[in-house]
């Protein structure tokens, strides 16, 4: 008996702790439920976080009027101003696998003497040009591919003030389509990150103004040459407006952008002040203004489909489009003046969902580059007239932070040619590519 009323006690023991640990661990639950952990670890009074992606991109290009050299920006992506446009140029296939695109953030937030501080900085391993490939390892395929690190962003901001180096705020970045390429439709989008100093401030719940004073830099070509020279002697900063409105349905931003552009001369031509060469001359200046709509139209309730879009136009405005894909502006020695550039350019992409897991993207992307009267063919020859691309891709998320895309992309340039027929001269681009992508 007294064997089984102690078998008992311990069994009524046994059931008693086992039903404090459930207790114990429903309230545990609980408690993360209503007190989340938070993401990113402390440093004191920050909070750090790290992010970012690694990327893998195959692709395969066509080009069908002569070639394009290995390790350079127009093998890694779609880049239209290096589109071959040689007339009677050959045909040239290429073949590239690249993981340059891999990208790393950090972000910081502190709370301050009650004002919100927080800081980002993002690097990839595209932006800036690897040592020479004829070192071994500097940037060559053929031993150990080896990349440089590079600053895309890195900004400080106090409550509603920015600085450091972000998107330029004539720029709407939710307008980027999904695509396997770096950019997707560089002709047609605004695209510039740039040091700068930017205020924010709601309007309403739904409207925020954006004012930014942002780095100068002119993109100047020479009449007779078809080369684009930065300045490097610009007086006043960019200055930038962007309003955007917030809804249940989409987002809308309209920008603006007034610019001195700026550069000096001899009286017959341009110094070259990148060159080093001590000279000095005279400035010759050009107003450039500009304008941009762009967003974002969810087609369904649950916003997991989408239409995107951007248009800008503006006069002497080129180094912000397309990624410079038209000078700012033209130095004309017979008049001794910056003669004006107007661009327009525009992007339109759909994001559909197929399936959780399933995703298909659609894109076409325009810009034309129109040059001052009395200039000729002859002094604009080489300068880009105008290009256009065109790209279609699936999205496949086999496990969550993982995409496997497939995209076709078929692109066009147009340069001003005074020896062909009709004055111009068109090369063109198709190009498969592949991409494998971890999210983190």
């Amino acid at each position: 008996a007294g064997t089984a009323s102690a078998r008992a006690e311990a069994a009524a023991s046994q059931a008693q702790a086992a039903a404090s640990a459930a207790a114990e661990a429903r309230g545990s639950v609980a408690t993360l439920a209503a007190h989340p952990v938070p993401e990113g670890f402390r440093n004191g009074a920050t909070t750090i976080r790290l992010g970012g992606y690694l990327k893998l991109i195959a692709a395969f290009s066509r080009f069908d009027r002569g070639s394009v050299p290995s390790n350079t920006l127009g093998r890694d992506f779609y880049l239209p101003q290096v589109i071959p446009t040689t007339p009677g140029g050959q045909p040239f296939s290429s073949e590239d696998f690249t993981a340059k695109q891999t990208r790393l953030w950090l972000s910081f937030a502190s709370a301050v003497a009650g004002h919100s501080v927080k800081g980002y900085l993002e690097t990839d391993f595209q932006t800036t040009p690897s040592p020479s490939a004829s070192v071994v390892g500097g940037g060559s395929q053929r031993t150990t591919n080896g990349y440089t690190l590079a600053l895309r962003r890195g900004t400080l901001t106090v409550d509603r003030f920015t600085f450091g180096q972000d998107w330029t705020t004539f720029q709407y970045t939710g307008a980027l389509p999904e695509s396997t390429d770096y950019v997707g439709g560089a002709e047609g989008t605004v695209f510039v990150r740039e040091p700068l100093i930017r205020y924010s401030a709601p309007l309403s719940r739904q409207v925020t103004l954006h004012l930014g004073v942002e780095n100068p830099e002119s993109a100047l070509a020479m009449a007779g040459t078809a080369a684009i020279m930065e300045s490097g002697t610009d007086h006043w900063p960019d200055l930038t407006a962007r309003l955007v409105y917030t809804g249940h349905r989409g987002e809308l931003s309209l920008a603006g952008l007034v610019r001195q552009v700026r550069g000096e001369s001899t009286g017959t031509a341009l110094v070259n002040n990148t060159a080093n060469t001590g000279a000095v001359g005279r400035g010759v200046t050009a107003t450039g203004l500009g304008a941009s709509l762009g967003g974002k139209l969810f087609l369904n309730a649950a916003q997991t489909s989408d239409l995107r879009f951007i248009a800008a136009y503006g006069q002497n405005i080129g180094r912000y489009v397309g990624l410079n894909f038209a000078p700012d502006a033209v130095y004309d020695p017979a008049s001794n003046s910056l003669r004006p550039v107007d661009v327009f350019a525009a992007l339109v992409s759909a994001h559909v969902a197929l399936a959780p897991q399933l995703r298909f993207n659609l894109m076409g992307s325009y810009q034309a580059v129109h040059y001052a009267p009395g200039l000729t063919r002859a002094q604009l020859g080489g300068l880009n007239k105008q290009a256009y691309s065109a790209a279609a891709n699936l999205f496949y998320s086999p496990l969550p932070m993982i995409d496997l895309g497939l995209e076709y992309r078929h692109g066009a340039r147009t340069v001003i040619n005074a020896t062909t027929p009709g004055g111009t001269a068109t090369g063109r681009v198709d190009r498969v590519e592949f991409a494998a992508k971890y999210s983190f």
